[in-house]
């Protein structure tokens, strides 16, 4: 390959390394900001202002604030579901990986609490995630029903549990503990304070609505 060719060959690439370490070096700004003026602070100006450019050279590499959200969304999704599936990964099948990955799960939104509240509340009304968006989000989802199903089979939960109302259950324990935990003891590592040491209790309390050994009871149809 000649000199000429070599370097129209890089060229591309390292214009796009530049354009993602760039479009990176945004959104670690947006976080930022977020964390300082709440998620729903965040400004193309503000970001603009400490990136040390015009507002308008922003758009080069995100047409709107909305596009913005969406990647900070979709980044912290990614990040979340790696913390989960590493934790869930290292434990025992079942319940014990339940337990494991919505510690993950609780840790990782205490270090990251203003990305936590923009995946999974709703702080800005207007920001509706893309489906590309969302995957991570549904295979969060996928290894929860999983935990459950492996819990199914080894006995320690009632055949409902595999089901899409366990998940359902599972999401409201999670999030009402994981809310409390920011809202009230943010400062606090997960497992101190009041709230978070619940979750796996809370996580136990599903051999109630799932005893070992009851077959599944169809829920009743809405009329």
């Amino acid at each position: 390959m000649s000199d000429v060719t070599r370097s129209a060959v890089l060229r591309p690439d390292r214009r796009a390394r530049r354009r993602q370490e760039t479009m990176e070096e945004i959104l670690d700004i947006a976080e930022d900001v977020m964390g300082e003026e709440g998620v729903n602070g965040l400004t193309l100006a503000e970001v603009a202002r400490r990136l040390g450019v015009q507002p308008p050279s922003l758009y080069k590499y995100f047409d709107s604030l909305m596009a913005v959200y969406d990647a900070l969304f979709r980044r912290g999704q990614a990040a979340h579901l790696q913390a989960m599936r590493t934790a869930m990964q290292r434990a025992p099948r079942g319940l014990g990986a339940l337990q494991a990955g919505l510690a993950a799960s609780g840790r990782w939104c205490l270090a990251n609490r203003a990305l936590a509240q923009l995946l999974f509340w709703r702080p800005v009304p207007r920001f509706e995630p893309s489906a590309d968006s969302m995957a991570p989000s549904r295979d969060m989802v996928e290894l929860q029903r999983g935990a459950l199903a492996d819990a199914v089979a080894a006995g320690q939960l009632g055949a409902g549990a595999d089901s899409d109302e366990a998940v359902f259950a599972v999401s409201i324990l999670v999030s009402g503990a994981i809310g409390q935990a920011i809202a009230n003891e943010p400062e606090l590592a997960w497992g101190d304070g009041r709230f978070s040491p619940l979750l796996a209790r809370l996580v136990d309390a599903l051999t109630v609505l799932y005893p070992p050994g009851d077959r599944v009871i169809a829920a009743p149809r809405r009329r």
